[in-house]
């Protein structure tokens, strides 16, 4: 079956598979015959999906205490038709919805408006507390328009886009105010940047370099899509990690003796592989860059993280400073142009995309009222005392209780909870504030304040990016690919919202974590181990991914 198939390996890992097999072994199933071509794909397809519907009614449920996030991504399948898909996303379990067919639709705001409405009535509009999509002008204009039909739902940009666009405008000296200074500043990384596309392209575009690099480096040299997260980041990443190998290969006896119909450009490649100046300025492209990266890494899962955002921004910036004083050599109070220029481009990113969301969610974290947070950096100040929050977290909570009653009444429990009196004056319930989850603190010491407990248990089960509805299009190009190319797009839909489901169900369970089986979607849909390859061949899976943090993206320099 596997060989006359062309199933992949990784079938056998799949517990559903070797359940079938085992059930068919234990039990005497005389003169049983398998579905047919035609109830597969009909009837029992159909049976499949309502079967996965009830398992994840208990998901749903707990919708309505926890609330939940739209998340939406555009893509265009194997037939160039547009698709749509929605995911519901709560407390780190991503929901496949739905996928829509945009083929002879304009994709404007009102027709993305339309789409986002039908969903949010679907889940419920009382349940959802954000609605998640990347930073196109079509998406933000639909977002503006659900915020106005439903004031309780927060459109929110993706912080990943928004981060990926930091990168992309500090490698291109682009959104500053001043271009030409910006140019200026900036216009050497770009150079780098070039150099290394040209060295990749120079090695992989031809049949004997190729082969002099798979002998001299391990690592494959693969190319990078524009469209991927901090793209340009990634593969300085991967050149640092294979300078030595690059290195031997050009000093090598091979590298001389082939003769190249461009000699020009031989070298130049090995100029700049041998030239320490040209690792160096890649080692400081890294160095300031890591905290952008770094935090792209952690907005890109699934994983609540809204109420942290606000400061992990902050913290992001001061360590970009850092990192640009530390190479300049200079005290933090003196002023340096480059800094300034990259120091634009992250805060008007931040001015452009943030939302009042993020606020609401950083003043309810707890940890940030703590005297051990605030002791950390002396120019801390807990969110109450902080002006931008503060007007932020107002215009949040006025859309939310529009009632000047209902808003009194929170205002008050978040006077207590911000000052500490009330029913928070609780030994334990201050204590806890730095070292507990916000989760567990709100729903343990959370009762004397119900309004704001329930806010605030919503605000932190929501994620901050649509990774998931990007990652799911792996699944979908999985179901309808080049060989299954004529599949309608419901009967494709189906397919992807049965195997998504079953995914999310299955890592619920704590077989997923132990055994034989363990992990046993962790391959994805294309690839069959994880030996050999590194983190492009991986792009497609999420950050999330417990075996593939551990194994492939780590490395020594990331903490």
């Amino acid at each position: 079956m596997f060989y006359s198939a062309g199933l992949p390996f990784t079938l056998a890992k799949n517990p559903y598979f070797q359940a079938a097999f085992t059930f068919a072994a234990d039990n005497n199933i005389r003169g049983y015959l398998p579905p047919g071509y035609n109830s597969f794909r009909t009837t029992l397809l159909q049976k499949e999906k309502e079967n996965i519907d009830r398992l994840c009614a208990p998901i749903r449920a707990g919708w309505k205490d926890k609330g939940v996030s739209i998340v939406s991504d555009g893509w265009s399948d194997s037939q160039r038709r547009p698709l749509i898909n929605f995911m519901a996303v709560s407390d780190g379990e991503a929901m496949f919805l739905k996928s829509v067919d945009c083929s002879g639709e304009t994709k404007d705001r009102h027709f993305i408006r339309m789409l986002l409405k039908e969903v949010i009535q679907e889940v419920g509009n009382e349940k959802v507390v954000q609605v998640i999509t990347d930073n196109a002008a079509n998406c933000k204009g639909a977002g503006h328009l659900i915020e106005q039909e439903f004031p309780s739902i927060t459109w929110t940009p993706c912080v990943v886009h928004t981060l990926n666009l930091a990168v992309k405008n500090i490698c291109a000296a682009k959104n500053v105010e001043n271009n030409q200074i910006a140019y200026e500043e900036c216009s050497w990384i770009s150079d780098i940047v070039g150099d290394v596309s040209a060295i990749k392209h120079f090695i992989m575009n031809h049949s004997m370099r190729l082969s002099m690099f798979n002998e001299f480096v391990g690592l494959k040299l693969l190319s990078i899509a524009e469209t991927r997260f901090a793209s340009m980041i990634v593969m300085l990443k991967r050149f640092k990690l294979i300078k030595c190998g690059l290195q031997n290969m050009v000093i090598s006896e091979k590298w001389s003796l082939y003769k190249d119909d461009n000699l020009g450009r031989a070298r130049m490649v090995k100029d700049k592989i041998l030239d320490d100046l040209w690792w160096d300025s890649i080692d400081y492209i890294l160095a300031f860059t890591a905290p952008i990266y770094n935090m792209i890494r952690i907005c890109d899962t699934d994983k609540p993280c809204p109420h942290l955002i606000y400061d992990m921004w902050d913290d992001m910036i001061v360590k970009v400073k850092k990192a640009i004083y530390f190479h300049e050599l200079k005290r933090m109070d003196e002023t340096s142009t480059f800094y300034e220029v990259v120091h634009g481009i992250l805060v008007d990113r931040w001015t452009k995309h943030s939302t009042p969301l993020h606020s609401l969610a950083h003043a309810l974290n707890p940890k940030y009222y703590s005297e051990q947070w605030l002791n950390e950096d002396t120019s801390r100040v807990p969110p109450h005392q902080d002006l931008e929050i503060n007007q932020e977290r107002q215009k949040c909570l006025k859309r939310y209780f529009p009632n000047l009653e209902d808003r009194n009444k929170i205002n008050l429990e978040y006077v207590d909870f911000a000052s500490m009196s009330g029913g928070f004056r609780d030994y334990d319930a201050m204590q806890n504030r730095y070292s507990m989850e916000p989760k567990a603190w709100w729903v343990l010491h959370g009762a004397c304040s119900p309004m704001l407990q329930k806010i605030a248990l919503r605000l932190v089960a929501q994620p901050s990016s649509s990774s998931c509805a990007e990652r799911n299009w792996s699944t979908y190009s999985f179901v309808h690919s080049v060989r299954r190319n004529k599949m309608t797009p419901k009967r494709a839909e189906d397919l992807v919202y049965i195997h998504s489901n079953l995914r999310l169900l299955s890592r619920k369970t704590s077989q997923y974590t132990q055994g034989n089986n363990r992990m046993w979607d962790i391959a994805g849909d294309t690839f069959d181990t994880f030996e050999d390859v590194g983190i492009l061949e991986v792009a497609t899976l999420s950050l999330d991914e417990p075996e593939m943090e551990s194994n492939v993206i780590l490395d020594e320099n990331v903490p």
